[in-house]
């Protein structure tokens, strides 16, 4: 793996961590809204990453055969999708302007508990890929002071 790969892969983990810390900022912001731009009860959104250049499973099997060969390119995002397994929050409001015949309001099916966990999740990993990062520009830096 070369040194610059490195840096891309820890980049790539960076921006992938960064969206996903945006998607759950976006949860929390709309914690309390019971009616989106469509009308509907806002629903939480969900990250999904995928490692880059994914292969035939074949292929990682003789390349790792090789000696000094290496398997992985980094993260992207694949797709941001609607939790749409997890039940709305139902509190009874009949004063509330958006409650149903019965009085009950449709509150989004955010858990702050979880937001804030995967939030916390998303912060540790982008440090984590910062480490990576800082190690791989240190190896770098120590490999140019090596021809002086």
């Amino acid at each position: 793996m070369s040194l610059f790969q490195s840096f891309g892969i820890s980049a790539s983990g960076m921006t992938a961590q960064q969206f996903r810390a945006d998607v759950i900022a976006q949860n929390l912001a709309n914690v309390n809204t019971t009616r989106a731009e469509d009308g509907e009860t806002y629903r939480r959104k969900v990250t999904t990453f995928q490692e880059r250049g994914v292969d035939r499973f074949d292929r990682y099997l003789t390349e790792s055969r090789k000696r000094g060969s290496h398997i992985g390119n980094g993260v992207k995002v694949v797709s941001v999708r609607e939790d749409t397994t997890t039940d709305f929050i139902m509190e009874y409001d009949p004063a509330h302007p958006d409650a149903d015949e019965n009085g009950y309001v449709s509150y989004p099916n955010v858990n702050l508990v979880t937001e804030m966990t995967n939030l916390i999740d998303a912060s540790r990993a982008y440090e984590a890929n910062i480490t990576a990062f800082e190690a791989s520009k240190s190896m770098a830096q120590s490999g140019l002071q090596i021809g002086k």
